[in-house]
Formats: structure tokens, sequence, C-alpha cells
């Protein structure tokens, strides 16, 4: 998986342009339930957070699990809160006085970040105090923007929609999220921009991962989840395995207090033997997909 569904908090820096498709289509995104002694349940689901708006997901089965949980929890409480996110990435992500963009990406990259560049109208004063990882995520939401996928229309959103007066949790705060990106060493850093600026000359990349979400293809989406800025371990660890166990542990400690949660990840979160389902099977659960 690799630009869109790597963080949640940060689609909340962006305004995001409408989708252009025209003819409306019907998804039918994956689902797990999740069970325990003395009753335990819980639902896992993989969100993509920019969807196009005639894409039509729910289900029944989706319905009935969101009716049968008593709690929502998502990456990030108050994903849509644009003034904390724009608040943390700018408190984290910025140091005066870094190089210009062009002399941050290698070589062979800097004839695409230029195209890039062009293509979504960014400023090269944009980057001039922004770490290297803050400008990937930049210039990686300005991409989904110009490839016409739209926040408003995120699986994530349209759950909230549903909680009703259920307690809505965060497995991560807006500023722990962003942090698990401020962490990295440089080099990673660096190699995430790389990888932004080599994923710009894909352009159906983004619409591969949601026909594989929307066709509920796991062995796709595996493929996703190892590919692009995932290849690379030092990414790879900190931006997916190491958040994946530690929210495997938390939904583990949901269930034993009692709470039957569904919980909404992004979609590279819940594949493979490193996704939340896997891992909660590790733990002793009994997983079994019902969509």
């Amino acid at each position: 998986m690799r630009r869109a569904p790597i963080i949640a908090a940060v689609f909340a820096l962006l305004a995001l342009a409408g989708c252009k498709r025209e003819a409306a289509q019907t998804a039918h995104p994956a689902l797990w339930e999740v069970s325990g002694p003395s009753g335990a349940r819980a639902w896992v689901f993989g969100t993509v957070h920019a969807l196009p708006a005639d894409l039509a997901w729910q289900s029944p089965a989706i319905d009935g699990a969101l009716a049968a949980s008593d709690t929502i929890v998502l990456e990030v409480a108050g994903v849509d809160d644009g003034p904390a996110a724009r608040d943390a990435f700018l408190r984290l992500g910025t140091t005066p006085g870094q190089p210009p963009l062009a002399d941050r990406v290698s070589p062979p990259l800097r004839e695409a970040l230029r195209a890039a560049m062009a293509r979504t109208r960014l400023d090269p004063g944009q980057f001039a105090n922004l770490e290297d990882w803050a400008a990937a995520l930049t210039l990686s939401l300005a991409v989904e923007s110009d490839e016409g996928y739209d926040n408003a229309n995120g699986a994530d959103k349209a759950l909230l929609a549903k909680a009703g007066k259920r307690p809505v949790v965060g497995l991560e705060t807006i500023e722990g999220q962003l942090g698990v990106f401020d962490a990295l060493p440089a080099p990673a850093q660096r190699a995430l921009l790389d990888s932004v600026v080599a994923e710009t000359t894909d352009k159906q990349e983004s619409a591969r991962l949601i026909k594989a979400w929307s066709d509920g293809d796991m062995a796709a989406m595996d493929r996703e989840a190892h590919g692009g800025m995932l290849a690379d371990e030092r990414l790879r660890g900190p931006l997916l395995v190491q958040r994946n166990r530690a929210w495997a542990a938390a939904v583990e400690r949901m269930m034993r207090e009692g709470h039957r949660p569904f919980v909404a990840v992004g979609a590279a979160h819940v594949a493979g033997i490193d996704g939340l389902p896997a891992l909660l099977g590790a733990r002793g659960f009994t997983v079994n997909r019902v969509q």
C-alpha cells in the first residue's frame, strides 16, 4: 500500500477535489468478525480515507456489525479536526532553513519531482521549512487531490456518521500519528521522500488500491502493502508493523474489558500476516471473514 492509506490524520490538512468518475460502482470491502472467550466480540474493517463520491460500499453486513458494536475505534479520533492536524503538522514538521526540495531528492527523480510540482501547482516555497517527512506527505496529498479522490467521501467519515451515541475512540492521537513520521531517522525520511516522488509517476496507483479494496481482494491488498515505500523495511517497520502490533494489543484489551469494538483502520493495516486480523488470530482469538 502506498500513498493513501499510510496515515489518517494528514487527510485533515488538505481539502481534496471532488471525484471525476461518472458511473456509479458497488464495492464489497473485507470485514472480519473477531470472537473470544465469554462472548467477546469485535469487528475489523479496512478503510480508504479518500474515495470516489459514487462508490457504494456500505452493506447489511457492515450495518449489522456496527449495530452490534458498542464503540467505534478509528486510527485517530477527531480525524476531521483540520486545525488540530495543521497545528501538530507544523509543530512537528517544520524546521527553518531546509535545503531546496530538489536537492533533497535523488538526482534520477528530480525530473519526476518537477513534473509533480507542475501538475499539482505546488509552490517550491511551501517546502522551505518542511522536514523531509512533512514534505513527502504534503506532496503525496497534493497528488491524491490532483487524481480526484475526495477525503470527504472516506469510509471512516461515513462510519462516524453512523456512530450515534456510541463513543468514538482513537488508537492513536493526531500528534502521536504524525510523531511516527517525525521520529524516522534522517535516511528513512529521505527514502520516504524519494518513494513518494517515484510514485507520482504512476497515475494508476490509487485506482488499483480502490479496486482491490472494493473487490475485497486481500491478495492484491497484500501485494500493495508490500510495495512502494512499504517495501523498504526502514519504513515498513515503524509505519506499519509496529503500529499494527500496538493496535492488536489495544483491541485485545478492549475486548477483555467487555467492549465490542468496531475497528476501522487504513486498508494497509488489515492485509497479510502483519495485518490486524492475523495479529488478533495470533493472540488466540477466532477471526472469521464475514464479507
